[in-house]
Parts: structure tokens; C-alpha cells; sequence
């Protein structure tokens, strides 16, 4: 090769390199009042969920999932964001705690993602979010609402029914509207969630005036009550408050009506699972929880009324519950607070978000206070009738 001819090509190789480092950020480089707004240099947005799509906690994974793919499709096809698509990261950590920080790890340093969505629950929560807030990636839990959780650090967020919100609401209507004077409580000492909620559920009712006549313990994965039960009966509760999860829930209430005792189960959103009653059987008719969001399509808004059609389409008419909903309005509120910054960098639309206020999602209207908690009213009630969770009534917050 003629000398003229390499140098010519040289230079062209050289224009070549700077063109692509030119272009290889993924977007132009916007700085507002000395902040760096670029956005992130990839050709989608990440979202990470973190939930059990397999073991014990699948039935809270899998409906968050649904929710946020929901969402992620209502995004992409209206144009996505900043000239993007958003893109769900799915992962499965199994409903085991000790994979539960793995996942989140991975899901930060491998697949690059600007937030997460979950977990489902307290326990893994409350592992995850210490390491979202070290690695400043936004964590949104559609569905963790015991306590201790917001406070580990200002990246970690929630959209869900707060326990200590709806469990003074829920024994002020036990009293008031079903005339309960004194009851039991059962808590599950191996999960944070039951230990949070049996707390706050004890206070309320001490505040009410509502007699706690018997108290027990049991342990998730235990599968015989007969103790606990014969202590309670010779009690006569007006009714039972667990404070656990589905399985275990089922399962005490096939032991109370083996024993003949009448008292019907209340509880929080760790009964709402199909499971629940398959454990149970008819033994659970009547057993009550309360939730953020009830399937409600004669008192729907129109943007609550077109989530429920659209999930109906998609899940051969079955009704979305707490988690679908829930998990929608999570990447729907990382969306708008991306939209807001102008930049998908967790620093950036992290402020963004702790500004929400009076935000109306398919769950309800939210409000996130100074400490990210989120402000949600009314508490729907549900109980079961003919196998199924039916909305039974709505207690206010106040």
C-alpha cells in the first residue's frame, strides 16, 4: 500500500474513534444548576424486580410482576422515557431470605438497573435496602408495610398501605361496626412482618378497648396448632388476629373449626393468597384482612377501571389484587419522577420522588411524607365468601 494511501486511511480511523466516543454516552450531556443530568448511558432503563417468582412468597412475586410488565407496556407504547424503553430485570430469589441480598446485588452491579421494585415483603426488604442505599439505587417496595423499613436510608421507598395506618383503622371498625369486644392474637416469631404487625395491632386494640383475652406464637412452616388453639378456645374470642402469612393462616382456621370454635380470622395483607383458603378450605369463609387496594369496579376511577379491564384481558378475567396494583404504581411513579429530573440517574429522580404528592395510581392516591412514607386511605376490607376474597367494607383513615 502507497504511504498516501495509509495515511488517508489512519485519519479516517482516527475520525471513526472520536465519532464513537462522541456518541457512546447514550444521550447529551445535561447539566441543571451545576448537577450532572446525564442520563444513563444504555439503550433501555432498567427496572430490577425483586420478588419470588417460585417457593412460599410466589403468589406475592408473581402478582407484583404482572403489575410491573403492565406498566412497562403502557410506558414503551405511549414512547417509553427520555427516548427510551423501559426494560423489567426479572429475577427470582425463591421467597429465601438468604438469596433475597444476592439478587439485589446482582441485579445493581451486573444488570445496571436505576431502580428496584420490591420485595413483597418486610423481611427481605429490610436486607435489600441497605444495599440499594450504599449503591444509591432507588428501591420501591410495592407491598413490605412493616416497620423499620423507609428509615434505612433516603433511596428506599414504598407505595403500599402502611400497618401502622391501617391497624388502628381496622380495630376501630372490628369494634365499631362488628361489635368485637375481646379477641386473640396469634404472631409468627420467626417473621418480621408478624412481630411489626402483632405489635401494632396490640397497641390499637389496648387503645380501643378492645380485651386481648389470649396470646400465642407459632413459627412460619409449622403445620400443627393444636396447642394453640385449645388455649385460645376455652378464651371464647369474639375473633382471632393473625398476623402472619396464608399457609399458616389457613391452617389455624382448619384447627379452630376441627376443635368447634366460631371465631372468625382477621388479618393483614400476608392472608391475601388463593392459598389461603386451599390450606383452609371452608374454614376460612368469613376470615377477613385488609388491603390498599380492592378490585372495586363499581367504585372505580376511570385509570383504576382501565388497569382492571386491561389485567382482566390478560388473565382470563381474573380480578388484579394489592400487588398487581401496587406493582404497577411503583414503576409508574419511577417513571414520572425519571420524567420530572429529565435524567434516569438514581441521584437525580430520587429527589424527584420523595416530592410526590396527591399522585393518582391505579391503587389509590398517594402522598409521600418528609420520611417517604406513603400516605393511603381508605383501608379496603375483604373477606372470603364462596372461596373467594369479596370487599366487605372500607374503613377510613383518620
Amino acid at each position: 500500500m502507497k504511504k498516501g494511501k495509509l495515511w488517508s486511511l489512519v485519519t479516517m480511523l482516527v475520525i471513526v474513534a472520536m465519532l464513537a466516543v462522541g456518541c457512546g454516552g447514550g444521550g447529551e450531556e445535561k447539566k441543571e444548576n451545576g448537577e450532572d443530568k446525564t442520563p444513563a448511558a444504555t439503550e433501555t432503563i432498567k427496572i430490577g424486580f425483586l420478588g419470588a417468582k417460585t417457593g412460599g412468597h410466589a403468589a406475592y412475586g408473581v402478582e407484583t410482576l404482572k403489575g410491573m410488565k403492565m406498566a412497562a407496556e403502557d410506558i414503551n407504547n405511549a414512547g417509553g422515557l427520555l427516548g427510551k424503553k423501559i426494560e423489567i430485570i426479572e429475577e427470582d430469589h425463591g421467597s429465601k431470605l438468604s438469596e433475597g441480598a444476592t439478587v439485589t446485588q446482582k441485579l445493581i452491579t451486573r444488570d445496571k438497573v436505576v431502580a428496584i421494585v420490591g420485595d413483597p415483603t418486610t423481611g427481605i426488604t429490610k436486607l435489600a435496602a441497605p444495599i440499594a442505599q450504599q449503591n444509591k439505587v432507588v428501591l420501591m417496595s410495592a407491598g413490605a408495610v412493616g416497620t423499620g423499613v423507609v428509615e434505612i436510608g433516603d433511596y428506599i421507598f414504598r407505595d403500599t398501605l402502611l400497618d401502622a395506618v391501617a391497624a388502628p383503622a381496622v380495630t376501630k371498625y372490628l369494634k365499631e361496626q362488628l361489635g368485637w369486644k375481646n379477641v386473640a392474637v396469634i404472631t409468627s416469631m420467626n417473621n418480621d412482618y408478624s412481630v411489626g404487625l402483632s405489635k401494632l395491632f396490640k397497641d390499637a386494640l389496648t387503645a380501643n378497648g378492645v380485651e386481648i383475652v389470649a396470646e400465642q406464637s407459632i413459627q412460619d412452616g409449622d403445620q400443627n396448632f393444636a396447642a394453640q388453639i385449645t388455649a385460645i378456645k376455652g378464651k371464647n374470642p369474639d375473633g382471632i388476629v393473625f398476623t402472619g402469612y396464608y399457609t399458616e393462616g389457613g391452617l389455624i382456621m382448619k384447627e379452630a373449626r376441627k376443635q368447634g370454635m366460631e371465631a372468625l380470622m382477621i388479618g393483614g395483607d400476608g392472608l391475601l393468597s388463593d392459598v389461603f383458603m386451599k390450606m383452609g378450605g371452608e374454614s376460612v369463609e368469613g376470615s377477613m384482612l385488609y388491603a390498599g387496594f380492592a378490585a372495586d369496579e363499581a367504585r372505580a376511577g376511570e385509570k383504576t377501571k382501565k388497569f382492571i379491564e386491561a389485567y382482566k384481558a390478560g388473565n382470563n378475567g381474573v380480578l388484579p389484587d394489592m400487588f398487581s396494583a401496587q406493582g404497577y404504581d411503583a414503576v409508574m411513579l419511577i417513571a414520572d419522577a425519571i420524567t420530572a429530573a429529565n435524567s434516569d440517574v438514581p441521584e437525580s429522580f430520587r429527589a424527584e420522588l420523595a416530592k410526590t404528592s396527591d399522585w393518582e395510581g391505579v391503587s389509590g392516591t398517594i402522598t409521600f411524607q418528609e420520611n417517604r412514607e406513603p400516605i393511603k386511605s381508605p383501608v379496603y376490607i375483604l373477606e372470603v365468601k364462596d372461596g373467594k376474597f369479596e370487599l366487605k367494607d372500607t374503613a377510613d383513615v383518620k
